[in-house]
Order: C-alpha cells, then structure tokens, then sequence
C-alpha cells in the first residue's frame, strides 16, 4: 500500500469507534472490524492490510453473511452506457435471486473502459457456479475489495486535518467531491 506513514498514524490513534465506523465502510463485517481495530498500533500499512486479510480468512459463515449483506453493485461509469447498464441490472438481478447476495468483484488495476466488461463477463461467468462454489469466490473478492477500500482509507486519512472527514473509500471516484478518492472507476447504483 502506498502511503506516508502520517495516514497509518492517524488510523492507528483514531478512538475505538470512529476506527470502527471507518472500517464499516471497507466491510461490513463488524467482527472484521473490531479485529483490527483491537489489533492497533500497526507498524506499516502492510501489516494492516495482511491483518485485514487474515481476519477476513477467519470468517465464521456469519461474518460473510452480514458483509455481503452490506454490499451495493457498484457500476462503472466512465463511458458506460445504458444498454451496458441494462444487461448488468438484468445480470445482477438474476445473480442476487441465485445466491441471495449482491454480486462482488474487485475490478481494482483495470481502467474505466475495461472495468464494465470485466463486471459483465464476471456476472454471467459466476451464475453458472454452485452455491458453495461462489461463495469461496465471494468470499476471495470481498477480501480484496477491503483491502482496496482499507488502502484508500488510510491514504484518505493522510490527506484529512480532520479524522471525521474521511471519505467513504467506496465512493466513486469523481463524486462531484472536491475529497473523493482518485482511483476508483465506481459508481453507485
């Protein structure tokens, strides 16, 4: 994880719940949450991010319950256009009525033109799955989607005067806040 140590800082001296709430926000999983948040001081960020990896490893069937509960599809929106969006809906339709959840991918490290198509033929390439079969898979991407969001939080403290202020790290990238986050091609739905 890039970051300036002052952003690791921040998150390792935030109170408890504050932590906690910002953590929300990377998974919803509050035993995940509160790990690492009692785990703190970290001495770098890639001892929080291995420390999110493994809490998230140590998920009991629960946990990921209550995380995937807590997901939204996000669309790309970069060029994108509503045929695009419809075939997704109709996918992700389908997906959540398969497997009772919403449908997560980390699309981190492809561009905003790529991002739509790799969302599409994840969808459709996952509904052909078992239910146990996707939700390994579900698991894997959730984990990576927190380390993602966990990367963007403490870079977002880096840059804040203010802990409260801290950006929700899945908001989209260019929300129309002068504060979001640069490097998400995300939008809600």
């Amino acid at each position: 994880m890039q970051s300036s140590p002052h952003g690791l800082t921040r998150f390792n001296t935030l109170p408890a719940l504050e932590a906690e709430r910002a953590l929300l926000t990377c998974c919803g999983s509050l035993h995940w949450a509160r790990r690492l948040v009692a785990h703190r001081p970290y001495p770098d960020p890639d001892a929080l991010l291995a420390a999110a990896d493994e809490a998230v490893y140590d998920f009991a069937p629960a946990d990921l319950d209550e995380a995937l509960s807590r997901e939204t599809l996000y669309l790309p929106w970069h060029g994108s256009y509503s045929v695009a969006h419809t075939a997704l809906g109709a996918a992700h339709s389908a997906y959540e009525s398969r497997f009772g959840h919403a449908f997560v991918i980390c699309l981190d490290g492809y561009g905003p033109h790529e991002a739509l198509d790799q969302l599409l033929a994840g969808i459709r390439s996952r509904l052909g799955n078992d239910p146990e079969e996707e939700r390994v898979l579900s698991w894997d991407e959730l984990r990576r989607l927190a380390r993602g969001r966990l990367a963007r939080l403490v870079r977002s403290l880096d840059a804040r005067t203010e802990p409260q202020e801290a950006i929700d790290p899945q908001e989209p990238a260019d929300s129309g806040r002068p504060d979001s986050a640069s490097d998400s091609p995300y939008v809600a739905v």
